[in-house]
């Protein structure tokens, strides 16, 4: 008997299928060819065109300065009462024309005396009508206050202080005054910052090279950027900061404190 045994070969893919995966795989490998050599040229231009870390050192720098007041402003308010508006209104002219007299008298010019206006106000007594549960409570008027205030501005300040503690003799005159606390102020505030910044600058200049100095291991280079801090006029001998800076008209004698915040780079 014949008998055809059958031979074993393994699948083959045909011609055409081959073809296709190997074009799929080597355009892949193109791909991923292209992709890497993107990342690595832009890698590269990313390195060449990132500077090297430029290290700095921020410090703060201040300057102080005793300052004389050179403006002096101080006012006096003069009160006049009377039954009738007209009556108390004279009377406060009167008192009034003494006072200018007095501080004319004392040497402060014309010019540095301002009388400001005139302010009327209608006076009541509180009155009670009646008994027990009837009892009821009136305002009656009683007659007008009028006031004025005087406004003196000098550079004179050693001369208005003195006007100013001494006013109360008017009363012995029948003038019924009142002394306001002076305001002291500098007029030449605007020349000194501009000087007292420079001397800042250069205080953090100093104390940025004294702090390398003792760290060692490298040196004070060119100035970054510089910024001005607040500033701060206080009362001589008071060292209080506010976040928007003291304005002190109190007191005589003041100390200005000026900040500059600076950064150098280091070498």
């Amino acid at each position: 008997m014949n008998m055809q045994v059958a031979s074993e070969k393994p699948d083959m893919l045909p011609p055409a299928r081959v073809s296709r995966w190997a074009g799929v795989l080597g355009m892949a490998a193109i791909a991923a060819g292209v992709v890497a050599s993107t990342w690595i040229a832009a890698s590269t231009w990313r390195a060449v065109r990132m500077k090297p870390e430029v290290r700095t050192i921020d410090v703060t720098g201040s300057a102080k300065r005793r300052i004389k007041s050179d403006l002096i402003e101080w006012s006096a308010t003069i009160e006049a009462t009377a039954k009738d508006r007209t009556d108390a209104a004279k009377q406060l002219r009167e008192e009034e024309a003494k006072a200018v007299e007095y501080l004319q008298a004392q040497g402060v010019k014309p010019d540095e005396i301002r009388p400001s206006s005139v302010n009327f106000q209608q006076l009541f007594d509180t009155v009670y009508e009646g008994k027990g549960q009837d009892r009821i409570e009136k305002q009656v008027p009683a007659g007008y206050s009028v006031t004025q205030t005087i406004v003196v501005a000098s550079t004179d300040v050693n001369r208005v202080e003195r006007v100013s503690r001494e006013i109360s003799s008017l009363l012995d005159q029948g003038v019924s005054i009142t002394s306001n606390p002076p305001a002291y102020f500098y007029t030449k505030l605007g020349e000194l910052k501009i000087e007292m910044l420079a001397e800042a600058a250069k205080d953090a200049r100093t104390r940025a090279d004294n702090m390398i100095k003792q760290a060692g291991g490298a040196s004070i280079g060119e100035l970054r950027s510089a910024d001005m801090g607040i500033i701060n006029i206080n009362p001589a001998n008071v060292t209080s900061t506010n976040y928007e800076g003291n304005n002190d008209t109190t007191s005589l004698d003041k100390d200005i404190i000026t900040i500059v915040h600076a950064s150098f780079t280091l070498e």
